[in-house]
């Protein structure tokens, strides 16, 4: 009888085992399931004309203009054409890191050889990406940004 007492006590204290170690994983996997792994960023893009040409500047000044300003964020596209001005921003933005992708290009008519177009990309506050094309004429600048830690 004292065997029989024992086994039982036995399958008792297993099973409060098993379930108790079946709780600890079900409450530690629920935890990893809350870390979020993607963070939401100040994202502003900007594109600007350096008109450069000679010194003392006509009169009239010579500017250059934009022809168009594409911006991507993840798979949303954006298109401006014609802006005005020589300065284009697109003001700031939060965007999560889940996009992963920012991309920004702009294309304008330069007036002189030392004119420059300049396309940026910040995130929260520092460059991330720019890029500077010189010359006259039509030119063409593009700027890509991955959040993805390669």
């Amino acid at each position: 009888m004292k065997q029989f007492y024992k086994s039982k006590s036995l399958l008792r204290l297993s099973f409060l085992f098993a379930v108790l170690f079946s709780v600890i994983v079900v409450v530690n996997s629920c935890k990893k399931d809350d870390d979020d792994e993607y963070t939401d960023h100040i994202v502003q893009f900007e594109a600007k004309i350096v008109t450069g040409g000679p010194t003392p500047a006509p009169t009239p000044p010579v500017t250059g203009n934009f022809k168009a300003v594409v911006t991507q964020v993840g798979t949303a596209q954006g298109t401006t054409f014609n802006p005005t001005g020589i300065v284009w921003s697109s003001g700031e933005q939060f965007i999560n890191s889940s996009q992963s992708q920012l991309n920004l290009a702009a294309n304008a008519n330069l007036p002189y050889s030392d004119s420059k177009l300049i396309v940026t990309i910040w995130v929260d506050g520092e460059v991330a990406k720019s890029d500077t094309v010189q010359g006259s004429g039509e030119k063409s600048a593009a700027v890509a940004h991955s959040f993805l830690e390669l």
